[in-house]
C-alpha cells in the first residue's frame, strides 16, 4: 500500500505511531544519559576520600578518587566550596535533564493528549470528556511541582525523613485521585510524569541557577551564598531517590495487571515504596554501609503485591462451553478492528497479534483470555465497546478448551 493512499484517519494513526516510536527512542536515550550521570555522581560523592596530598588540601580539595576505566586513569576531585580560580570552561550537567523532560512531554502528548478518548478516558472510572482528561493530566504536572517546591521551602531545615514521609503521602494521594478520574494506564503514567517534572524542575529552577550564582559571585571576587549549595544539595538528594519510582511508572503501561486492579493506587504506592527502599540500600552501600534490611523489606513488599494480584481460580461451569464458532463473532466485532492484517482502527496490528481467522484466534487463545478477561486491558480504552457478558463468553470458551 502506498503511504499517500491511506485514508485520513488511518494516516493520522500511522503518523502517530511513527511519532511515538521516534520519541520513545529519543526519550530512552536521553533518559539513560540523565539517570546514568545522576547515579554516577551519587556514587562519586559517596566514594570520595579526603586527600593526603598537602597541596590538594591547600587548594581546598575536600575529596578525591582514583579510578581506572577504558584503559585510562582518572582522578576526580571535589572542592569544599569551589576552586580559588575558576577554569575557562565548565561543563554543566543540565541538558541531560532538559532533553529527557522535553522528549517525555512530547511522548505523553503524542500518546495520551492527542488520543485522550482512547488512552485517558475510561467511562467505567469517571464520566469525563477527553478535554477534561487532558486538563487533569496537565494540572497534575504543574500542581505536583508547586506542592513539592512549597514543601522544600518549608522543610529545608527539617529532616529528610520527615520531608520524604510527607511527600510520599502526597504522591499516594495523587495516585488515588488519578485512578478515580483517568484510566489506570494514564493514571500511572501521570504519577511518573509528575515526579519526572519535579526532578527536571529542580534542575531548571534551583540547581543550575544556584550554581550559576556561585560562579558569578566568584568571578566578582565575592563569597558565594551558602544557601545556593544547601538548596542544590537538597534537590539533588531528592532527585536521587525519585529515579527508581519514575522508571517503574514509565514501564507500567506494559503491565496491565498493576493498573487495572480495583485498588491500583495502593498497588502503585507499595511498589514505589519498595523502589525507594532499594535506592536507599545502594546509597548506603556507596558509603560502605551494608544494610540488608532495606532490600529485604522491598522484596517482601513486592512479593506481597505479587501474591495480592495473583488471579483467583475460576469455578468451572457444568454448562457446555462455547465453541470457537460461538465466540468468533465477538472477536470479529471487538478485536479485529485493530488485530487484523488490514485493521480499520490502527495502522497496523498492535504487537503483531492477528485475530482475523479461526486459526489465528486459536493460536492466540491464552493472550486473548489474559488481555480481555483477566486484565480487561483490551480492547484499549474499550474503544469497540466489549461487554462484560462478552468477556464472560470468551472466558467460558477458553476454560472449556483447558478441560
Amino acid at each position: 500500500m502506498e503511504l499517500f493512499d491511506l485514508p485520513g484517519k488511518l494516516m493520522d494513526a500511522y503518523l502517530i505511531e511513527w511519532g511515538s516510536l521516534l520519541l520513545r527512542w529519543l526519550h530512552l536515550i536521553v533518559g539513560i544519559a540523565w539517570i546514568g550521570s545522576s547515579f554516577y555522581f551519587v556514587w562519586l560523592d559517596n566514594s570520595l576520600k579526603p586527600p593526603v596530598d598537602p597541596q590538594l588540601k591547600a587548594k581546598g580539595v575536600g575529596g578525591e578518587l582514583w579510578a581506572v576505566h577504558g584503559g585510562g586513569f582518572y582522578n576526580p576531585q571535589k572542592y569544599l566550596v569551589a576552586p580559588a580560580h575558576l577554569p575557562d570552561e565548565l561543563h554543566w550537567f543540565k541538558w541531560e535533564s532538559y532533553s529527557t523532560w522535553l522528549s517525555g512531554f512530547a511522548l505523553v502528548s503524542t500518546l495520551y493528549y492527542f488520543q485522550a478518548s482512547t488512552y485517558m478516558v475510561d467511562p467505567s472510572v469517571a464520566a469525563i470528556s477527553p478535554a477534561q482528561a487532558v486538563a487533569i493530566g496537565l494540572g497534575t504536572l504543574a500542581g505536583g511541582w508547586v506542592v513539592y517546591d512549597l514543601l522544600c521551602r518549608l522543610l529545608i531545615k527539617r529532616s529528610q525523613l520527615l520531608f520524604g514521609l510527607i511527600y510520599y503521602s502526597f504522591v499516594v494521594a495523587v495516585a488515588y485521585a488519578l485512578t478515580h478520574l483517568l484510566s489506570g494506564r494514564a493514571a500511572f503514567i501521570h504519577v511518573g510524569a509528575m515526579i519526572a517534572t519535579t526532578m527536571s524542575g529542580n534542575v531548571f529552577f534551583w540547581i543550575i541557577p544556584g550554581q550559576k550564582r556561585v560562579v558569578a559571585a566568584m568571578q566578582r571576587g565575592e563569597a558565594p551564598d551558602p544557601m545556593d549549595g544547601i538548596r542544590a544539595k537538597q534537590r539533588s538528594y531528592h532527585n536521587n531517590y525519585l529515579t527508581l519510582p519514575v522508571l517503574f511508572c514509565m514501564i507500567s503501561n506494559h503491565y496491565a495487571f498493576t493498573y487495572t486492579h480495583p485498588m491500583a493506587w495502593l498497588v502503585l504506592a507499595v511498589i514505589l515504596l519498595a523502589a525507594v527502599l532499594i535506592r536507599h540500600f545502594f546509597n548506603l552501600r556507596h558509603k560502605g554501609k551494608v544494610c540488608w534490611q532495606f532490600p529485604a523489606a522491598a522484596i517482601a513488599l513486592l512479593a506481597g503485591v505479587a501474591v495480592w494480584l495473583a488471579p483467583a481460580p475460576r469455578v468451572a461451569s457444568a454448562a457446555a462451553a462455547p465453541t470457537l464458532a460461538d465466540i468468533q463473532p465477538v472477536i470479529n466485532t471487538r478485536c479485529t478492528p485493530c488485530h487484523a492484517e488490514k485493521p480499520t482502527l490502527m495502522p497496523a496490528a498492535p504487537a503483531g497479534v492477528l485475530l482475523d481467522t479461526p486459526e489465528r484466534i486459536e493460536a492466540q487463545a491464552q493472550r486473548i483470555y489474559d488481555q480481555s478477561v483477566k486484565l480487561k486491558a483490551m480492547p484499549l480504552g474499550n474503544i469497540t465497546g466489549i461487554t462484560d457478558a462478552e468477556r464472560g463468553k470468551i472466558a467460558a470458551w477458553f476454560e472449556g478448551r483447558q478441560r
